[in-house]
């Protein structure tokens, strides 16, 4: 299994990034698809989920209205397009897949960071 993260980078306050996440390994359409974050010394936080099946989305309400994730399940890949950036949304941003509430099924990639500062 592989989650190989891209598309993080320095932006100024109010600019964009793109990150994608390459899938590998497992059966792509059948996993729910996250993206986490965590800043230096805070806990690990949700930030989107696109679930399988429905396709029904969540997001933490720091970034409702400004972010959004997407998925192909033809490629294997998941987005998330960051809009409006803040200083607060600095973070390394990693790319989840879990099965259902599975803890075995449940995979991480390396991580992206992303800066936000002028």
């Amino acid at each position: 299994v592989q989650l190989v993260e891209s598309g993080g980078g320095l932006v100024q306050p109010g600019g964009s990034l793109r990150l994608s996440c390459a899938a590998s390994g497992f059966t792509f359409s059948m996993y729910d698809m996250s993206w986490y974050r965590q800043a230096p010394g805070k806990e690990r936080e949700l930030v989107a989920r696109f679930n399988s099946g429905a396709g029904s989305t969540t997001y933490a309400d720091s970034v409702k209205g400004r972010f959004t994730i997407s998925r192909d399940n033809v490629k294997n890949m998941v987005y998330l397009q960051m809009n409006s950036l803040k200083p607060e949304d600095t973070s390394v941003y990693y790319c989840n897949a879990r099965l259902g509430w599975s803890i075995a099924y449940n995979y991480w990639g390396q991580g992206t960071q992303v800066s936000v500062s002028s």
